[in-house]
């Protein structure tokens, strides 16, 4: 938990992406989404990210 008490956010992009062992966590959803743009672009070459791809991201984020 967070400082805060607040439940961390976690993110593995083979949830996303099939094949792929990143994963990433912060303690706001916000600073997790920094982390996985950072990495779609320099692992997987995105260079934009689409609603679509938003919304597959953030149905794939865990609370824990």
């Amino acid at each position: 938990m967070t400082e805060h008490g607040s439940k961390m956010k976690r993110l593995a992009c083979g949830d996303v992406v099939p094949g792929c062992t990143f994963t990433a966590s912060a303690p706001t959803e916000d600073e997790l989404m920094k982390k996985v743009v950072a990495h779609a672009a320099q692992e997987h070459g995105v260079t934009e990210i689409t609603p679509e791809l938003a919304a597959k991201v953030k149905a794939a984020i865990n609370s824990q």
